[in-house]
């Protein structure tokens, strides 16, 4: 490169800079987890996607708008049952800037109105249902909070991820009362056991019964069996009319001793 080459490449630089510094022109940078709304002279223009832009700063404005799903917590609202029953209800719900335009330009606070609208979908699910619904069926309560709050939050240029209960929470003396119900159906169901258990037993014995009268001799075959498995030495049992005496095969073998000393004294 001449010497006069570089000098004119140089003078297109500065140039370049000072109708740059001129203009005042920006270079804005919109990452990925962003879309940003282009303003021009205070009016909205058009949604930028991720990138890098150049404007002309003293007359328009791009605003990044964070576009990563986010969560929302609603604490411990007093809620009255359709019987009549105060409760805590909390509940968190999961959602992300769907239309960046509708979201800024549309709504003074996105957040605190999608907060709003499930606030009030729940009043109106719980103030529908029983306590006995609501704790069976708590699943359903965050069905029904997606199909009130989707549209709601579409509206507000938002999309509803999901929405679920966290705690249903009851006062001092309801969980007292919860608890006391709770106990008497576990005893209840440990008396239904046991009389189970005690009939099943009655009915083997029943049975039991039906066979030896069947079949006496079973009694005695039980009798020899009871005996090969005993550790003491003698066994007392009652026994049919007209059995044979049982002893076991121990005092069998010492009988006939005892009766030769017998004998020689």
């Amino acid at each position: 490169m001449t010497l006069e080459l570089l000098w004119e490449f140089t003078l297109a630089v500065v140039l370049l800079v000072v109708a740059l510094r001129t203009l005042r022109v920006k270079h804005v940078i919109v990452y990925e987890y962003q879309k940003a709304l282009k303003y021009t002279k205070g009016r909205y223009i058009t949604t930028l996607d991720s990138g890098q832009y150049w404007i002309l700063s003293f007359s328009s404005t791009i605003v990044p708008v964070d576009i990563r799903p986010e969560f929302i917590t609603i604490q411990g609202q007093d809620v009255l049952s359709a019987d009549g029953v105060t409760l805590k209800v909390s509940l968190a719900a999961e959602f992300q800037v769907a239309d960046p335009n509708v979201a800024i330009n549309k709504n003074v606070n996105f957040r605190t109105s999608l907060y709003l609208s499930l606030q009030m979908a729940l009043r109106e699910i719980v103030g529908k249902e029983k306590i006995d619904t609501l704790l069976e069926n708590r699943a359903g309560i965050s069905g029904k909070l997606m199909e009130l709050t989707s549209q709601k939050a579409s509206e507000l240029g938002l999309k509803l991820i999901l929405a679920d209960v966290k705690d249903i929470m009851f006062p001092g003396e309801m969980k007292k009362a919860f608890a006391q119900v709770v106990k008497a159906q576990k005893d209840g169901l440990a008396a239904l056991e046991r009389a189970r258990g005690e009939t099943a037993a009655l009915r083997s014995l029943a049975n039991a019964a039906r066979t030896i009268d069947g079949n006496p001799n079973l009694l005695q075959l039980r009798a020899l069996q009871a005996l090969s498995d005993s550790s003491g030495n003698t066994l007392v049992m009652g026994l049919p009319n007209g059995s044979v005496p049982l002893m076991k095969q121990s005092e069998k073998s010492a009988a006939p001793e005892h009766k030769d000393e017998a004998a020689d004294s």
